[in-house]
């Protein structure tokens, strides 16, 4: 009898103990914070629920109507924003509270979930604004849709969160230059990528491509830079435009539109970064203004479209068919830069104005009379120092109106302005190189944050000339071995757009592999881990696809690595970026499931077999994408097998 009680305890026991630890809430945020405490019940919003702010603080009570806004919008309850005075007690379900504790930092917070109530407390706005974006992550996904969810319970684990940034520089550049992006596009990203905690937009507004900015008294910019004619396909292999095909596509913001733009992300506590992107990547400014450049015949450019202009045959940097630069050696130049930093300053609060500098081919001027004789007066050894001749004057230019010079980290090169920033893209070489020199440095290198590159296969991937993998971007790491971290400001992802023709396409490029970036630049270095960063992507995806926000779902699609061995077979290995996936195949022209042989080790295709098809499972779920391999394909990628 005595056995068969301590039977029965034993199973309650461990039946108790299952019901506990499965009742454990699962906290699953993006970023990672700093410090996750759960605790035991749950909160659950009601119809009767009220948010309370700060009566005195503007900012504060903004932050909670957007919170009202977002949780009455899914749950179709009317939450009604209170506010509060020093000393009140009101009767409300979720506090926003501005304390005096500055150990939380500007945009730092401390959430806490108990079964009645919700507070986030932070020292200033900005961290009440990134504790709302906490909370609504904790709800149920169904909070992210755009009409009223029904039979859902509208819970919140309990929770103890305190939560601050790594890093105070934390951006994502958006290129509306190789194609334009409303303004309405504009304030979308911002609204999407505040969700996780980015507190910077880079708004590349020049290029070859277009204009995007109004500049007053300079009206061509706009009127002949801002359009070219519209091609599809392959960017950088079109045809050249012909007189009669129309220049109507493009488009450009008016400095009303730049205010509002910069209001709404203000609002937001993001801060937008403009670049004018010089003395290279200038077509659209010579084609509107020919007399900027220093090269005879410039009247007869037009604004690129996409065919090649630069033969990168040689590396960087390119050797241009035509010249699309700006003229060191032209006073009107520095005239017309004046002009357009006055009116950019003026528009964009942000300390930094970034002036590009990147890519600058310089065999148009190693023609030029004008660099000859600019090189003389001056003393200039080679093209490089005219760079930076060019580059010296714009930083005075720049400082004259109140701001701070950021470049690419070409910049560096024939010398650095003296208190010129610099963002390293060409990997972290030039930032290491900026910081020993005790600049300001942003890191964004292409190996870690280029979010134009492929994010998996090509024969799947919109073609782009590299991959950057979802793994890859959660490796990066903005402080580099035996860099001060003191000169390091922070990190960004950047999205060119030369393949990127509409927003749908811009949030599946930049989803997830922004959550990634995210990440690395918020959270505790000590604090990343793959293996829990990829399930906290998995939920996301869920809250993605109720949001109706695209991205891109090649994290389950697997790697192909070929090799060809002395018998001249191909050896094909598979590989998966998440561990608990199951790759299945095929040779013979059939649709895999998980009914035909799943991959284990290289396999090498059969004698006339034509194309190789796979799919991943997570047990009887598909996840990736089925793949129609050539085997052709396979062939010109195969690299000689080693022993």
């Amino acid at each position: 009898m005595m056995k068969k009680t301590m039977t029965l305890g034993l199973v309650l026991a461990s039946f108790f103990n299952a019901i506990s630890q499965g009742s454990t809430p699962v906290v699953s945020v993006l970023p990672q914070p700093a410090s996750v405490q759960t605790g035991a019940g749950n909160f659950l919003l009601k119809k009767t629920t009220a948010i309370e702010a700060s009566a005195t603080d503007a900012d504060a009570r903004r932050v909670a109507g957007y919170l009202a806004k977002k949780l009455s919008t899914a749950t179709g309850f009317s939450i009604p924003v209170k506010t509060a005075t020093s000393g009140s007690n009101l009767a409300a379900n979720i506090r926003l509270i501005l304390s005096a504790d500055t150990t939380l930092g500007i945009e730092g917070y401390k959430l806490s979930v108990v079964p009645n109530s919700v507070t986030i407390t932070a020292y200033k706005p900005a961290g009440l604004f990134y504790g709302m974006q906490t909370l609504v992550q904790l709800f149920p996904k169904e909070i992210e849709g755009s009409a009223v969810a029904k039979n859902v319970s509208w819970t919140v684990p309990a929770t103890t969160i305190t939560d601050k940034p790594r890093f105070g520089w934390r951006g994502l550049m958006f290129d509306v230059s190789r194609h334009f992006f409303t303004k309405q596009d504009v304030k979308d990203y911002i609204d999407q990528m505040v969700r996780f905690k980015f507190n910077l937009l880079h708004l590349h507004l020049t290029d070859d491509e277009g204009w995007r900015i109004q500049i007053e008294g300079l009206p061509r910019l706009t009127e002949v830079g801002a359009w070219n004619v519209k091609k599809v396909g392959y960017f950088g292999t079109f045809s050249p435009p012909t007189p009669d095909e129309p220049k109507d596509y493009g488009g450009f913001y008016t400095q009303a539109d730049i205010k509002e733009i910069v209001q709404y992300a203000k609002e937001r506590f993001v801060n937008i970064l403009p670049e004018v992107d010089v003395p290279g990547h200038s077509l659209a400014a010579v084609v509107a203004y020919p007399e900027l450049s220093c090269t005879p015949g410039a009247d007869k450019y037009q604004v690129r479209s996409g065919e090649v202009i630069m033969d990168w045959s040689h590396g960087a940097p390119p050797i241009a068919l035509i010249d699309n630069t700006l003229c060191p050696a032209n006073e009107k130049v520095y005239e017309f830069m004046d002009k357009v930093m006055t009116q950019v300053a003026a528009l964009f609060p942000f300390e930094y104005i970034h002036v590009g500098g990147d890519e600058c081919p310089k065999n148009f001027w190693e023609k030029s009379d004008a660099i000859k004789g600019l090189m003389a007066k001056e003393g200039l050894k080679n093209m490089e120092e005219v760079q930076s001749y060019f580059e010296k004057r714009l930083e005075k230019i720049v400082e004259s109106k109140g701001k701070k010079f950021l470049g690419w980290d070409e910049i560096l090169e024939g010398g650095l302005a003296p208190s010129a920033a610099v963002m390293s893209w060409r990997g972290m070489k030039g930032g290491i190189e900026a910081a020993k020199m005790k600049h300001e440095v942003v890191m964004s290198p292409t190996n870690y944050a280029y979010i134009d590159y492929m994010q998996g296969d090509p024969i799947v991937e919109p073609r782009v000339y590299a991959t950057l993998r979802l793994n890859d971007a959660y490796k990066f790491e903005a402080v580099p071995e035996g860099v001060d971290p003191i000169y390091i400001k922070g990190g960004q992802a950047n999205l060119w757009t030369e393949q990127v023709y509409n927003m749908r396409h811009a949030q599946y490029m930049t989803w997830p592999r922004g959550l990634a970036i995210s990440e690395a630049l918020w959270s505790p270095k000590q604090s990343r881990d793959w293996n829990k960063f990829y399930p906290r992507v998995e939920n996301q995806f869920k809250r993605f696809d109720v949001a109706e926000v695209k991205y891109a779902p090649s994290v389950y699609d697997p790697a192909f690595k070929v090799s060809k061995g002395a018998d001249s077979l191909l050896h094909i290995e598979l590989s998966t970026e998440i561990p608990d996936l199951d790759i299945y195949y095929t040779f013979d022209n059939s649709f895999p499931d998980r009914f035909y042989p799943k991959y284990s080790t290289a396999i090498t295709p059969p004698k006339d077999a034509v194309m190789l098809r796979v799919i991943t499972y997570r047990g009887k779920e598909p996840k990736g994408r089925m793949i129609t391999m050539p085997i052709a394909e396979l062939q010109t990628r195969a690299t000689p097998r080693r022993r």
